[in-house]
């Protein structure tokens, strides 16, 4: 009589130590792929507080922290397995002092504020995540929105002059012409009108020397007795009364953030605009100046849609 080759029936002690190996092996591999992700800033402001928080809700397995600049030594005394991640400015300007240190992310920086920084000199193990819109996207939105508009009204100083010429070859192929024009002082308002006589819509550069709390009222006010759009620099300008913007808000903060987490630092890009992105705009802005309430949500799709497409 043939007989097979014999099975032994595992015993319940088998399966246990059958388990004990797997739960070692994958405690350990949690233990290893967890990392130390460290926020710092000058002050943990309850705003700090939440953004950390949703931080260490979306990455449970990692040890999520933050602690205030104050209380941080020299960069170059951190350990170089450490995540960085700098909330402000002043701990961006920490960070520079030492060439040494752990990579680095630095969170919602400015163009003209790392140009004023470091200008072309960008130092290693940065990051910059750019705070302010992508110029061509505020270009589309533009083209979207106001599909006539072909002149397209920029002011800048000494610190904004870097972006006209990248405004410029962005434009070009949406067949908009950038018309600048240097503002170095903002209590003379000759620049201001003659920029927006010549122009179809005024783009609003994120340059916080020209759009603060001062120049609001002018801006706005005379961009409106002219009937010339104002699109940006921010969500704030169009709540004060700018025609759109496109923006990224903490959750798309917080996406672009869980992305890079996942990656070796090793990836990490030297500079990145969020993929992720809102809408914002002022219906009775359009109202007055006789254009259909936006449907915010459509248009960023379709922005987005088109920023896929090769």
């Amino acid at each position: 009589m043939c007989t097979g080759p014999s099975r032994k029936t595992p015993t319940l002690g088998h399966w246990l130590a059958g388990l004990c190996l797997f739960m070692t092996a994958w405690l350990h591999g949690v233990a290893v792929q967890a990392a130390d992700i460290l926020l710092t800033g000058a002050e943990e402001s309850p705003g700090v507080q939440a953004f950390v928080q949703a931080l260490s809700e979306l990455r449970p397995t990692d040890n999520v922290r933050f602690q205030p600049l104050a209380s941080l030594p020299a960069p170059g005394k951190l350990p170089a397995s450490l995540r960085l991640i700098l909330l402000d400015l002043p701990s961006l300007d920490w960070r520079l002092q030492d060439s040494q240190g752990p990579s680095t992310l630095v969170l919602r920086i400015s163009r003209l504020q790392a140009r004023q920084r470091f200008a072309d000199a960008q130092p290693a193990r940065l990051s910059l995540l750019w705070s302010d819109p992508p110029l061509s996207r505020q270009l589309q939105l533009i083209r979207r929105i106001l599909p006539q508009a072909r002149r397209v009204g920029v002011l800048f100083d000494e610190h904004g002059e870097f972006l006209i010429d990248e405004l410029r070859a962005a434009a070009r192929p949406l067949n908009l012409e950038i018309v600048s024009q240097r503002w170095d002082n903002i209590h003379d308002s000759r620049p201001l009108q003659a920029v927006l006589k010549r122009s179809d819509v005024l783009l609003g550069l994120d340059d916080p020397d020209l759009y603060n709390s001062q120049t609001a009222k002018n801006l706005l006010l005379s961009s409106y007795s002219r009937q010339v759009a104002l699109i940006g620099p921010n969500i704030a300008f169009v709540r004060a009364g700018s025609l759109a913007s496109t923006y990224s808000d903490q959750s798309d903060w917080l996406a672009v953030l869980d992305h890079l987490l996942d990656q070796p630092t090793s990836a990490w890009p030297r500079t990145l605009y969020p993929a992720r992105f809102k809408v914002s705009s002022n219906a009775q802005v359009a109202r007055s100046l006789g254009i259909e309430p936006l449907n915010e949500a459509s248009v960023a799709s379709a922005l987005a849609e088109g920023e896929r497409r090769p």
